[in-house]
């Protein structure tokens, strides 16, 4: 059927449902707002998609079979927290996400083209979903097939359940009809939902819990349609109306829903999605991918689907109104606390200089370096403050969240611009020296190190002080600031030669005594001094605790691979640290870590967690081998760490760590509720893959390894 005839259907079928409502002013608020708490969705996300396009301000995230947060009109605001079905057989209410075994199948991973296939437990039916976004407008569209797979015609019903929580929050929002759109709006934000080739009927609006329509069908096995709910944590629903009536064999249709300032705009919107149709959307959505994927190096074929993700994955978390920020994850671990009702939440749907970093060191090493360069423009002229340094974190558009100094998010934009040979004198004045002098003034010693967690002497974030400040040099001498270049070299080598007698431990704890302590609180890691590990972790003799964050020494060039020092404080590491999974070797952040799911499987809750393995170590492991020569050894940690994808190809933060596991979904080796995807993993696996190709590492700044790790030894 031609799209105009849809339209003319729906109008038909708008006006029949607006009269019907109209009648029943019984009804016409719901009872019982606002609701239950809300709660964001799992961050164990297996599908993440948008349009390459930058008309089109919206993002889809899928999990557990359904639609979870969709993102308009920028990257660190959702609006969604589920958009599934619902199937009555009888009395026997089941939805998507808790009756029906999930499986995702990615269509094309050179255009984020993911397919859900959910079959129910009994399995009676089948419901596929295909997802993507219009190009042109802030529309998702979803192609769904709904099989019956019994013999006999059948008797059951289809529902649409939708739970806004537009503009970040659960609560405030209000929900309407009219006609076949059901409409949901939050201050300026709003949606509205419809089908293509088939109607609703008993559309309803309810409250979490207490009046929804899948509560009202599992209490009662009927809805009774309300009108409206106003300022809570509303529920839609509504019958999809099939053609033929009851669902046949095989019954096709499509959800559209879409997104304005208000429910008019809103509205406009769904209705050119509905006029395009899924088929042209989706044909512009891949093309649109696989124009972009052309642009990039290629890679061995073993790595290729991966790395394709990846990148796509990476291209898809800027912002498209702040161009350049690029978010940590479209996801909020383990659903961010105890409720999502208000719009304080930023879980990793946020923009930290240190991942930015990360993810633009890939995009310079798959070729594309315009997306870098907008990357170093956010954090210049976003996030940088006047002092010169950065914020722990940021919203896009540069309000700070966190309120800590990490003083490595200070040291790599400087890094990134010597990169990006931004060498010009506004750069240089502007961005480049306020930021130098910062850490002159205020290193080495961090208030925050990379765990975000600890003040003190640490060797991944003094390695990043030692590399800025060469760089700044270097971009100094060339605009002709010799002062200024002099006074940052000699502090470089003053912490270069000083680097040793702060963090690395001459009394330590292990069967080696030489090695890198995670941090220590002084100048002196040999006094035992007490450190507090976060979340409800205990309190340890600093010696005790130990990370590989000392291979930023030798991926940023300050140490050669074949240091002493590196060696045994790996050995140490490896023993501590490492585990052997089904998908290769793993690491823990640091021992005792307490950030992660707790001892029951539960979700993480800031008092009793338990630090599971990390993905992204397994590729700073491979970079570090590559770095020694050990090019095999780099392999099989690109290996493993494509392994560590999920089966929609994404790759997480954190990997459950035992092979007991007291969850079907935690297992040996694959991704926990922390967040998937997670940029700087997608970065990772993207630099490692280019840097195996080219023979060397990709990011390291020749600068800083002339000066040091070279002239101290052959790599």
């Amino acid at each position: 059927m031609k799209a105009m005839s849809r339209l003319v259907i729906i109008s038909l079928v708008s006006l029949v449902s607006s009269a019907a409502l109209a009648a029943q002013t019984a009804t016409e608020l719901a009872p019982g707002g606002p609701g239950q708490d809300a709660h964001w969705p799992s961050a164990a996300k297996k599908g993440f998609g948008t349009a390459n396009t930058l008309a089109s301000k919206v993002w889809f995230t899928l999990t557990d079979g359904v639609m979870t947060e969709v993102f308009y009109p920028t990257l660190d605001v959702p609006n969604v927290q589920t958009l599934q079905l619902v199937v009555v057989q009888g009395s026997n209410v089941q939805t998507e996400s808790e009756d029906t075994l999930h499986r995702i199948e990615v269509l094309d991973p050179q255009a984020l083209s993911f397919r859900q296939v959910n079959t129910a437990h009994n399995g009676a039916y089948t419901i596929t979903k295909t997802y993507v976004t219009d190009p042109e407008r802030n529309s998702v569209l979803i192609d769904v097939v709904f099989r019956w797979n019994e013999t006999g015609p059948c008797r059951c019903s289809v529902y649409v359940y939708y739970d806004p929580s537009l503009n970040n929050s659960g609560m405030h929002d209000s929900a309407s009809i009219d006609g076949d759109w059901l409409l949901a709006s939050d201050g300026d934000k709003a949606s509205a939902l419809t089908v293509i080739d088939a109607g609703l009927s008993e559309q309803t609006n309810g409250y979490l819990g207490t009046s929804d329509g899948l509560t009202q069908l599992r209490r009662a096995g009927s809805i009774a349609p309300h009108l409206r709910a106003v300022d809570g944590n509303v529920v839609q629903m509504a019958q999809v109306q099939f053609p033929s009536g009851m669902p046949r064999a095989k019954n096709r249709f499509t959800i559209v829903l879409a997104f304005g300032r208000n429910a008019s705009e809103a509205i406009r919107t769904g209705q050119a999605s509905v006029r395009k149709g899924f088929a042209a959307a989706r044909a512009g959505y891949q093309r649109g991918w696989h124009e972009y994927v052309q642009t990039l190096r290629r890679v061995a074929p073993k790595h290729r689907r991966q790395f394709n993700m990846a990148a796509t994955v990476l291209k898809a978390l800027e912002d498209k109104t702040y161009r350049g920020a690029m978010i940590a994850s479209p996801s909020i671990p383990w659903g961010g606390g105890p409720n999502a009702n208000e719009a304080t939440i930023s879980g990793y749907h946020a923009v930290w200089s240190r991942d930015l970093y990360q993810v633009s060191t890939a995009f310079l090493a798959m070729g594309d370096r315009a997306s870098a360069n907008r990357a170093l423009d956010y954090l210049f002229n976003v996030q940088q403050k006047a002092d010169g340094s950065f914020p722990q974190n940021s919203w896009v558009d540069g309000r700070a969240i966190g309120g800590g100094l990490q003083l490595d998010q200070v040291a790599f934009p400087i890094i990134l611009a010597y990169q990006l040979e931004r060498y010009d004198r506004k750069t240089w004045l502007t961005h480049i020296k306020p930021a130098a002098d910062f850490i002159l003034n205020r290193g080495p010693r961090t208030e925050q190190e990379r765990w975000e967690e600890k003040s003190g002497y640490s060797p991944s974030t003094i390695a990043a002080e030692i590399a800025g400040l060469v760089c700044a040099a270097q971009i100094a001498s060339l605009n002709r600031d010799r002062g200024s270049a002099e006074t940052y070299r000699n502090k470089a080598d003053e912490w270069f030669r000083n680097l040793d007698r702060w963090t690395m431990t001459t009394t330590g704890r292990y069967r080696i005594q030489n090695y890198y302590l995670r941090l220590s609180d002084d100048e002196d890691p040999n006094d035992g001094a007490k450190i507090e590990i976060n979340s409800g972790g205990g309190s340890f003799d600093e010696r005790e605790i130990v990370d590989a964050g000392f291979l930023e020494l030798v991926r940023l060039g300050i140490k050669p691979a074949s240091d002493p020092s590196i060696r045994n404080s790996l050995a140490i590491v490896d023993e501590i640290l490492m585990r052997q999974t089904p998908q290769g070797s793993a690491w823990y952040r640091y021992n005792h870590d307490a950030y992660g799911e707790v001892p029951d499987g539960g979700s993480y809750d800031g008092r009793t967690g338990v630090g599971r393995l990390w993905t992204f170590l397994s590729g700073e492991r491979g970079e570090y081998e590559l770095a020694r020569g050990n090019r095999l050894g780099a392999r099989q940690h690109l290996d493993a760490l494509m392994r560590f994808a999920n089966e929609g190809m994404m790759l997480p933060e954190q990997i459950w760590d035992r092979v007991d596991s007291p969850r079907p979904d935690l297992r040996f080796g694959a991704g926990t509720g922390s967040a998937t995807p997670l940029a700087w993993s997608m970065a990772q696996f993207i630099r490692l893959a280019i840097s195996l190709q080219i023979g060397h590492n990709s990011e390291t700044p020749l600068i800083v390894a002339d000066r040091y790790a070279k002239s101290s030894g052959a790599q």
